[in-house]
């Protein structure tokens, strides 16, 4: 036997707030139950586990041990400017002259992701 990957947990100060704020990030609508002063939120992936949010008293204090990755459907760097209007700040820049690399942002309450290459800037570089 063997075990399913349920959801990926997301401690926070705000559950409705970071999960609103990752809606929009991933295009996915929250689950249709939750609303806002809820402890805790799911949103709704098109596949695979849920992205849960769990309101817990502590603030983060060190960097995440596990982040998100995600892989744009526009460009990189448009997708970069888009999180970043939506509340993301810009933690640690490795994007590299060559279109290769990634760039590390944080959401509103400060976990890390990493935003990477999207498949169209995959394939310029390979042309």
């Amino acid at each position: 036997m063997v075990s399913v990957l349920q959801n990926v947990a997301i401690d926070c100060a705000d559950a409705y707030g970071l999960a609103r704020f990752w809606g929009e990030v991933l295009g996915c609508p929250l689950h249709p139950d939750d609303g806002p002063g809820d402890p805790e939120i799911d949103v709704m992936l098109p596949e695979g586990p849920l992205l849960h949010f769990n309101q817990v008293p502590e603030p983060k204090t060190i960097k995440n041990r596990v982040h998100l990755c995600v892989r744009p459907k526009s460009t990189r760097e448009e997708e970069v400017e888009r999180l970043l209007s939506l509340g993301a700040t810009l933690v640690d820049d490795r994007r590299e002259p060559d279109g290769a690399g990634w760039a590390v942002l944080a959401d509103p309450e400060g976990n890390e992701f990493c935003v990477l290459r999207s498949g169209a800037d995959r394939a310029a570089m390979s042309s």
